[in-house]
């Protein structure tokens, strides 16, 4: 059984109403992000093992370590790993908030528009992070220790620190991410009216140029890296494009039953009169 979507609300709430919901949302936002927070931090090592595994992979076995130059750093690498992972934890109950208080404000067609694109963005989200987890990091990491070994008569060994290394984990996923909401983006602003599939299509050797650029700005600058984020948001776009094209197709496809219904009511001769009323 469908589930009905209701048409946007009637009542005339004042604006003093309003943001008093707003800040009561707010603030179950912030106390899920604490509830996420708190779980995971008390799960903190676990979540860093976790993270720190594809530098593990990229060592050779037995090698490698993770050293703090801070007496505090540590301490604070954890923390910002527990805000981390916290905020992934609570997303689920952040976005239900999100939506409970724009959706009374919304009717029915665009309740069905702006739905898929809030159920789409965590899991292109999740996604993008894991591809740089899984396939972009290990290979980057092994990269990167390929300049270690003996210069001058020195050895140059990797000692990387855990602040230093959990920032570029986190920039890694974030930028992988991130760069992976460019459908939900695209086309959003095409059902805003605001772009068409035309002039994007139109506008293809521009995006292609700025996909590269964006690729070489995010990612750490190593070639691979910067490869494997370009050509899944190639992939993306051109997925956009089409998902536009079937959108356009659709609509055009109802805009004709809707003339064709509205040309046979126009011709439907009246009913004849019965021999009574004669």
């Amino acid at each position: 059984m469908a589930m009905k979507i209701r048409d946007i609300d009637e009542t005339e709430a004042p604006l003093l109403h309003h943001l008093i919901e707003l800040r009561a949302r707010l603030v179950r936002c912030v106390l899920a992000l604490a509830v996420g927070f708190a779980i995971c931090f008390y799960y903190a090592d676990p979540i860093l093992g976790f993270l720190v595994q594809p530098l593990k992979d990229a060592f050779p076995e037995g090698e490698g370590q993770l050293i703090f130059t801070k007496l505090y750093e540590v301490f604070f690498v954890e923390l910002k790993v527990a805000l981390f992972a916290g905020f992934f934890v609570s997303f689920p109950v952040i976005a239900n908030q999100l939506w409970a208080f724009i959706a009374p404000g919304l009717y029915a067609n665009e309740k069905k528009t702006f739905l898929p694109f809030l159920i789409a963005t965590p899991i292109l989200f999740i996604a993008g992070a894991a591809l740089a987890y899984y396939v972009v990091m290990p290979t980057a990491f092994e990269w990167f220790l390929g300049f270690g070994g003996e210069a001058g008569g020195l050895q140059i060994e990797a000692l990387p620190s855990a602040g230093d290394y959990l920032g570029l984990v986190m920039q890694f996923i974030l930028a992988f991410g991130i760069s992976f909401l460019l459908p939900v983006l695209l086309l959003l602003l095409n059902r805003a009216g605001i772009v068409t599939r035309a002039q994007l299509a139109g506008a293809r050797r521009y995006v292609i140029v700025g996909i590269v650029a964006l690729a070489a700005v995010v990612t750490p600058p190593d070639p691979g890296s910067q490869v494997i984020l370009a050509i899944p948001l190639l992939l993306l776009f051109e997925g956009s494009l089409l998902l536009m094209r079937l959108q356009e197709n659709r609509e055009g496809s109802d805009d004709a039953i809707d003339v064709a219904s509205g040309g046979a009511d126009a011709v439907t001769p009246p009913p004849a009169e019965s021999q009574a009323e004669r």
